[in-house]
């Protein structure tokens, strides 16, 4: 999706919408584990991207049905 209007991301707003510290988006550029743009020597994360890696890594939760023998007694 490369759009130019999708905003470009320093690592600090990367960090602060993560609630990580800066190193920890340092670690996924440099290990190539989300996608950036290189700004001369500046190193910018798309918000598209961004929101693809929170999107990959979002895990749903898993719902149980709720069984007869479950512990809970109804009331009389």
């Amino acid at each position: 999706m490369n759009n130019h209007t999708d905003p470009l991301l320093s690592v600090p707003e990367v960090a602060e919408i993560l609630g990580t510290s800066e190193r920890f988006p340092r670690r996924l550029i440099a290990e190539r584990r989300i996608r950036y743009v290189k700004v001369g020597r500046h190193v910018r994360i798309p918000q598209s991207a961004l929101d693809a890696y929170i999107e990959a890594r979002t895990v749903e939760p898993v719902r149980q049905p709720r069984s007869s023998r479950s512990g809970y007694r109804l009331a009389a």
